[in-house]
């Protein structure tokens, strides 16, 4: 079988020439968290930097959209890095990384394959600590203004009168 047949066979070279396309690529540092090949970071306070980058991780593999970059999941898990929440949350990333140990990956967010990290998710869906933070995750991220044009949604119409008025019938994905 040919390496480009079966992606989960590239080389270490190949994964490393492609890894900034594939947007894997994260930069930890204290406190700080800086993705590589796109202009967003953020500032932690309360939570461990890799966990931050975890939920930027979980964020994008539970609503995933390629229109959507890793900046506006960052705004998303930013919404966790509280102080009530970041005891729950570090012990569920934890969790979640002692399950993509045991799966023979480095932590839940080195895990180079989304189908493999996803398998992780479902492992711990019916959990408290999923549960919060999809539905936290949820809320963030489509009640965000900016990610609106990325769905086509104009956001609110009763400010400006209404649909009638605004081309209630001008959407062409129906």
């Amino acid at each position: 079988m040919d390496q480009r047949s079966n992606p989960r066979q590239l080389t270490r070279r190949q994964l490393l020439a492609n890894g900034t396309a594939l947007g894997a690529a994260l930069v930890v540092g204290p406190g700080f968290v800086m993705h590589a090949s796109e202009a967003w970071a953020s500032e932690v306070v309360h939570l461990k930097p890799s966990t931050f980058a975890t939920l930027v991780t979980m964020a994008r593999d539970i609503y995933p959209h390629d229109r959507l970059g890793d900046r506006f999941y960052a705004v998303v898990a930013m919404a966790h890095d509280t102080a009530d929440a970041a005891p729950g949350i570090e012990a569920g990333v934890a969790t979640l990384d002692a399950l993509a140990v045991g799966a023979g990956h480095p932590s839940y967010a080195e895990t180079g394959w989304e189908i493999d990290r996803v398998a992780l998710l479902r492992q711990i869906e019916a959990t408290p600590f999923f549960q919060g933070i999809r539905g936290g995750m949820m809320i963030s991220l489509y009640n965000n203004p900016d990610v609106w044009p990325h769905f086509g949604y104009e956001g609110e119409s009763y400010s400006e009168g209404g649909y009638i008025d605004r081309g209630f019938n001008d959407i062409d994905w129906l």
